[in-house]
């Protein structure tokens, strides 16, 4: 499952910030251009393609969401290494380091899991 832009704002927030409501996402977002009964409106439809379980024991509705960030994060990762680096792992990291200079202590921490790997 892909969720769209929008949806992937609202999950980032429902990870980030934990169990929400809409008010909650809403003023978090703090998107001039989107009003409230917008972000109610995604988040009902999100709940209906099983992103997110809602808690109704409430006057005020509870989202939380069911798809994993790491699992999101690495499958949108893949497709994009697929569709615009042909597959090729090595050119999106010589990209992404060439593109801004990464400090001493991410290439430390770049360094450290590449090592892992080769133990592996």
């Amino acid at each position: 499952m892909k969720p769209t832009d929008s949806e992937l704002e609202i999950l980032q927030v429902l990870w980030d910030c934990g169990d929400s409501s809409v008010r909650e996402v809403f003023e978090t977002l703090d998107k001039k251009d989107v009003g409230y009964t917008t972000i109610l409106k995604l988040m009902q439809i999100m709940h209906d393609k099983r992103m997110v379980d809602r808690d109704t024991s409430a006057r005020t509705h509870i989202y939380r969401a069911k798809l994993v960030k790491e699992e999101i994060q690495e499958k949108m990762l893949d497709k994009m290494i697929d569709a615009v680096y042909n597959g090729s792992t090595s050119r999106l990291v010589m990209q992404a380091l060439g593109n801004e200079r990464a400090s001493k202590a991410e290439l430390d921490e770049i360094k450290a899991f590449l090592k892992t790997l080769e133990n592996e």
